[in-house]
């Protein structure tokens, strides 16, 4: 019972982490190269907002690996505890 809880807890904080509706069109290798370029130098239009935006999609990633590491314990800790 504990352990579907768990379980239960730890697919809603993915699904609230990860929405599945995000998407990207695909460039020719010339746009990225360019889009690149632009980066490094800091000449994208709305630099500033899209700097922000890779650093959340950054910190995302890195809370999604903390959760299902936390994740990994508590599974290992309930399998312990019932055994």
């Amino acid at each position: 019972m504990k352990r579907s809880i768990v379980c239960s807890l730890v697919v809603v904080a993915f699904a609230a982490i990860f929405p599945s509706a995000c998407s990207k069109k695909e460039g020719t290798v010339g746009e990225e190269v360019k889009e690149g370029v632009n980066d490094a130098l800091d000449r994208r239009p709305g630099e500033g907002v899209r700097d922000a935006v890779e650093d959340a999609g950054d910190a995302a990633e890195d809370i999604g690996e903390s959760v299902e590491d936390a994740a990994e314990e508590v599974g290992d800790a309930v399998n312990d505890a019932v055994r």
